[in-house]
């Protein structure tokens, strides 16, 4: 489902503070999360992200500011009465009730007639695909299998917003990516706003429809992925998100409305729309922005740098590169093949396409 701009969940000056702490553990002005969206909060531990969604559920109180779901200010709303449904990183699967059980329990407290409760849950069921396991109990299932079923019994019930505690991390990498095309097909067939709290970037990247990145309790930057990734507003994201070099530049001409200002590395010289101000900046560049050629070999991109090889790391896929080029150092990807062409001491030539370099001043 294609989310709307209509605004689902609102956050206006919320503060966060535990006691001891020397700074807030949230401190937010204004955010919004729209209505039928798959919203991620990525940020590495102790960052804010959950306390973040903990404020939506209703688990921790604010110390300033108000939230509202909809229309409502659900700031001191306690949380059964706000219509959120979380689902845990343990699952929380009630190990005496069968997987059927677990997801009917939530239609039988709300009081639901007992014909609806039948229709809805083996509807739940079969969208994750844990109908013919009904009658099983928690401990006879797979541990990607249970985290369906909590997801079922979570949205059986047809709430205004899922919360999403990272409920991947305690499975394997194989099951945690089997699960992420089930969370995004699921999210899409039931047309609820998912709002998935996590540190992995790669969950975030490829579920969500925008993202937010939390660092020391405040939003770093809140937007879709391919522009969190691409266009990263600072140095912080440029480095929490991907894998990128810091690269240290000097830039000419900033100030002039003639011609492009002119970014010197390493000695070599090129033209930097991008670049505002003249003097020392930095540039992330990512490591699959860079090609690493040998000297006598054309190079892909525009700006060349001379270098040797300093140590490769196979990583299976790909390899990792690193090249000392004068005073700095670059990390680049390179095809993994079966015999190593790129060995440690090795000349060769790094290039890169000053468009795919993001600027810093700072």
């Amino acid at each position: 489902m294609t989310s709307s701009n209509d605004p689902i969940i609102r956050f206006k000056n919320v503060v966060k503070r535990y006691p001891g702490a020397p700074t807030p553990a949230l401190d937010v002005a204004e955010f919004t999360i729209n209505r039928g969206e798959f919203f991620s909060i990525l940020g590495p531990s102790g960052s804010g992200k959950t306390t973040a969604l903990r404020l939506i559920a209703g688990f921790e109180q604010a110390d300033g500011g108000q939230i509202f779901v909809g229309d409502q200010d659900v700031t001191d709303v306690p949380p059964y009465r706000r219509d959120i449904n979380t689902v845990f990183q343990s699952y929380a699967l009630f190990p005496h009730m069968s997987l059927r059980d677990n997801v009917t329990y939530p239609l039988r407290m709300a009081g639901v007639d007992k014909g609806s409760i039948r229709k809805r849950v083996d509807e739940a069921l079969e969208m994750v695909a844990m109908e013919k396991m009904a009658d099983r109990f928690p401990h006879q299932v797979s541990g990607g299998q249970r985290q369906r079923v909590a997801l079922a019994r979570a949205f059986v019930g047809r709430p205004k917003v899922l919360l999403l505690d990272e409920p991947l991390s305690a499975l394997d990498l194989n099951l945690r990516q089997q699960m992420q095309h089930v969370l995004v097909d699921l999210q899409r067939k039931i047309g609820i706003t998912f709002v998935y709290v996590t540190h992995d970037q790669g969950e975030a990247l490829s579920m969500s429809n925008r993202v937010a990145i939390v660092s020391g309790g405040k939003i770093q930057q809140l937007d879709t992925p391919n522009a969190i990734y691409y266009e990263p507003n600072s140095r912080f994201v440029a480095q929490f998100i991907g894998k990128s070099n810091l690269v240290q530049a000097h830039v000419a001409g900033a100030a002039s409305a003639d011609v492009d200002p002119v970014a010197t590395v390493c000695g070599e010289r090129f033209a930097l729309p991008a670049a505002k101000q003249s003097g020392p900046i930095n540039l992330a560049v990512r490591f699959e922005s860079l090609a690493v050629t040998k000297p006598d070999e054309p190079a892909p991109h525009q700006v060349r740098l001379m270098g040797k090889v300093s140590d490769v790391l196979f990583l299976g896929h790909t390899c990792e590169v690193k090249v000392k080029c004068q005073d700095q150092e670059f990390i680049a990807f390179a095809p993994a093949r079966r015999d190593a062409i790129l060995s440690h001491g090795q000349d060769v030539c790094v290039s890169f396409n000053p468009n795919d370099c993001a600027v810093f001043n700072d």
